[in-house]
């Protein structure tokens, strides 16, 4: 069984829930995966279950050790769905040795598609030569003969169409009829009366052969397609699971002679953490891990779709499955197996194309009843044609009623049992479910594969109709908008004799300079980052400082050399009880209306000083926020620095005063995202929100958001919590993930659409409906045709997405 990722933070009281893995096979239509979700969620201990069609993937989801994976793939097997559980030994290599079964079985079914494709042509061609007149007879005689004919229908329902009529009956005694069922029903019911015409000539009935012949003909062609057209929309999913290595080369004693020791090849799921590996010129690399000897570029394309090959020297991170280029290393491992970042990404992909758009619900709800909703729509037309419609409109007529004798070819007269049975034959044939369970998997297939070649994951069809509703796009300013590398700017001192005034000193910034460092080598924020780097610019010893205390989102303190040293804004020096002179608040206000931020120092209860730290925009941050406020979305900042800060940074995007939420701690931020969805605005008045985060501070608020899209996913609360990971460090990708989930839920609406609206003028049309205005009938043959080419058209249209690789 294998464990999937959460795609929200659990509350802690919720029972803790495993999802399994099923390969379904079997599947052929909308009613399919109906049937295939009921067996599942009416297993016991199953919370929930989830069907996609374009994958033959089914996730259930129940209690840890509630349900036998084997159990429930014997369940669905039992009914007609041949299933084997997706095992894994708890790594991603045994994940995927265990695809090629799923994976051969499709190679296999389309080898048998084509194979039985190509008897269905000829036996095609052979039929339809009889309606050649002359030209037929002339060539090959036989062709005319009504025998001979009869003869090809039985060849097409026996090779062919046996495992359309096979399907179809089992579909029909597990109580759930498929799309095979419509068919088989279609085909059998012309074929037989056919052959009471054949066997009974003073019946006055006329024979069509060519009927059945030409349904399966048609549909057997649209289901090659369709499967090339899957096959194509998976295509990026399988590339995304072939990059993982199959063997490591073992360091086996790297204390005694480091990359230059005797290495030996094993499974790359039997490496360990704390393991060195060797990695030579062109091989792929193995495991996630950090880089101990050698220097080398490595393509990490796969990852962030970035094709700039990127420098790798002792101290850096690898990722598996990226490419090592042009120098050996040697690299200690410190994630393997599903562990690494390729396995979650995997893992993510295959969950997201599981998760079902709402919108998909409605087709869902009809497909369930789809299957008997014809049948009896099919009874119905039988009933009115046989009964009335042929009495009122004596003149109705179909193709097909020629009757061949030998050589010679008369008119018979029309039957009024033969059109009834007709008209019901191709309402049972036109109707196709499978568009319907096709709609949604195969667009979501395409956008979730196309996202992940290009560093973006998204995490299902839900998430899809989320982002298609957004209006505010939040971003957190410090690293997302901002470098995330800040420097220091200003240092200066309080005089602490006279009127108080602010002077700079020639030596006495340099001891505040030291104080700060040493209270913040206690912490890890971007600020203290920047006030190190800068005592280390200046080449300054750093005293030792104890007794740390940090408080998020307000400031530090510690003792050095005896004394209490506090950093941190206002509200912290406040608290503790110092008195801020208004000189200072005024050179502070000063710095930050330049979109400073500012860094009180406290030196035993007393203000010592101010360090100004400036936090760079990043390139790219100017042309997301445009590109998006183009979109129509709302876009706000939101920012625990001081207003005067954050103000700073919004002018310089271009950000109205009112979209600006400043002062607010990382632990409150996912309150401000709740008020933002609560409140909206006039024009928006239910706000649907996007926050934009790095996924370390900023978990909750991504949480809380509609829509979390994070920036460094190569963090495990941003894998967790976010519903758009972005896999690249740049802002534009924002843009491109909305671009991405916009476009393909439209071709879901668009998918669904076509398959509705098919079915609803479809059914009719077969039915008659048009014969009394325009004289129309559409013969079982064409009905066939309609019906395959149904499936075909929404999973091209799914296809299209992958124009947006090269239009963004």
């Amino acid at each position: 069984m294998q464990l999937a990722p959460k795609t929200k933070l659990a509350p802690e009281f919720d029972p803790i829930l495993e999802k399994i893995i099923l390969d379904v096979g079997g599947m052929k239509c909308a009613g399919c995966v109906n049937a295939v979700e009921r067996q599942l969620t009416q297993h016991p201990g199953v919370k929930s279950a989830c069907v996609n069609l374009a994958t033959e993937v089914a996730v259930v989801e129940s209690e840890t050790g509630a349900v036998d994976a084997d159990a429930l793939a014997q369940r669905l097997t039992a009914v007609g769905f041949p299933t084997q559980p997706r095992k894994t030994s708890g790594t991603v290599a045994g994940e995927i040795s265990t695809l090629p079964d799923p994976a051969e079985r499709q190679r296999r079914e389309m080898q048998s598609s084509v194979r039985q494709l190509a008897i269905a042509a000829i036996l095609l061609l052979l039929s339809g030569s009889g309606h050649f007149g002359n030209l037929g007879s002339s060539v090959l005689p036989v062709l005319n003969n009504i025998w001979f004919h009869c003869g090809l229908a039985t060849v097409a329902l026996l090779i062919p169409g046996r495992p359309i009529l096979v399907d179809g009956w089992l579909g029909w005694r597990r109580n759930a009829p498929n799309m095979n069922t419509l068919v088989g029903l279609g085909t059998l019911t012309a074929y037989v009366a056919s052959l009471v015409a054949l066997l009974f000539p003073k019946m006055g009935w006329e024979c069509f052969f060519d009927e059945p012949v030409m349904m399966l003909g048609f549909i057997l062609l649209g289901r090659t397609l369709e499967q090339q057209a899957r096959g194509r929309a998976a295509a990026a999913f399988r590339k995304l699971l072939a990059l993982q290595p199959q063997v490591a080369r073992l360091i086996a004693n790297p204390e005694k002679g480091g990359m230059g020791s005797s290495s030996v090849e094993i499974p790359a799921e039997q490496v360990r953490v704390g393991e060195w590996v060797q990695v030579l010129p062109g091989d792929k690399i193995p495991v996630d891990g950090e880089v101990v000897v050698g220097k080398t570029t490595v393509d990490e394309s796969m990852l962030t779709g970035e094709a700039v090959p990127v420098i790798k020297q002792p101290g850096d991170m690898v990722t598996g499955g990226t490419l090592n280029q042009s120098g050996a290393i040697a690299i200690q491992t410190t994630r393997t197996g599903s562990d690494t970042t390729l396995a979650r990404i995997v893992a993510l992909v295959e969950a997201a194309q599981t998760r079902k758009a709402p919108v998909q619900k409605l087709a869902d709800t009809v497909a369930g009843y789809f299957t008997y909703g014809v049948l009896t729509a099919s009874i119905l037309t039988f009933v009115f044609w046989y009964f009335f419609g042929t009495h009122i409109w004596t003149d109705i007529s179909m193709s097909g009623d020629m009757e061949m004798m030998g050589h010679a070819t008369h008119e018979v007269p029309h039957s009024p049992l033969l059109i009834s049975l007709k008209l019901a034959i191709a309402v049972m044939v036109v109707a196709c479910p499978c568009a319907l369970g096709l709609a949604t998997p195969t667009a979501i297939l395409v956008g979730t594969a196309m996202g992940a070649e290009r560093g973006l994951l998204i995490k299902g069809g839900d998430v899809l109709e989320k982002v298609h509703k957004l209006n505010t796009v939040v971003f957190d300013k410090t690293g997302t908008l901002t470098t995330g590398n800040p420097i220091v700017t200003d240092c200066l001192l309080i005089s602490e004799m006279g009127s108080g005034e602010l002077e700079a000193g020639s030596h006495e910034p340099h001891s505040l300079i030291q104080l700060a460092a040493a209270v913040e080598s206690g912490t890890h924020h971007p600020l203290a980052k920047a006030i190190q780097q800068e005592a280390q610019q200046q080449q300054l010893s750093i005293p030792e400082a104890v007794e740390f205390h940090t408080e998020p989102g307000l400031g530090v303190s510690a003792v050095v050399e005896g004394k209490i040293v506090l950093l941190g804004n206002w509200d912290w020096l406040s608290w503790h009880g110092i008195a801020i002179n208004e000189t200072a608040q005024q050179v502070a206000q000063d710095l930050a209306t330049d979109g400073k931020t500012v860094v009180c120092v406290a030196v035993a209860g007393t203000l010592a000083g101010l360090i100004a730290v400036s936090d760079t925009l990043r390139p790219d941050a100017q042309s997301t926020v445009d590109k998006l406020r183009q979109m129509g979305l709302r876009v706000m900042l939101l920012s625990g620095d001081r207003q005067e800060a954050a103000s700073a940074i919004a002018k310089q995007l271009g950000l109205d005063s009112a979209d600006v939420i400043a002062g607010v701690p990382p632990a409150k931020k996912a309150a401000a995202i709740n008020s933002l969805q609560q409140a909206g605005t006039k024009a928006t008045p239910n706000s649907i929100v996007a926050m934009v985060g790095d996924g370390i501070n900023d978990a909750p608020a991504l949480s809380q958001a509609d829509v979390g899209i994070a920036l460094h996913s190569g963090t495990d609360v941003a894998m967790e919590t976010a519903e758009i990971v972005l896999m690249r460090d740049r802002l534009n990708d924002v843009v491109e993930s909305i671009q991405l989930s916009r476009a393909t839920f439209n071709k879901i609406r668009q998918n669904l659409f076509w398959a509705f609206a098919y079915n609803t003028v479809g059914i009719p049309l077969a039915a008659g409906v048009l014969f009394p205005s325009l004289g129309f009938v559409l013969n079982p043959s064409g009905a066939a045709a309609l019906m395959a080419f149904s499936s075909v058209s929404v999973v091209t249209n799914s296809i299209l997405l992958r124009r947006l690789a090269h239009h963004p």
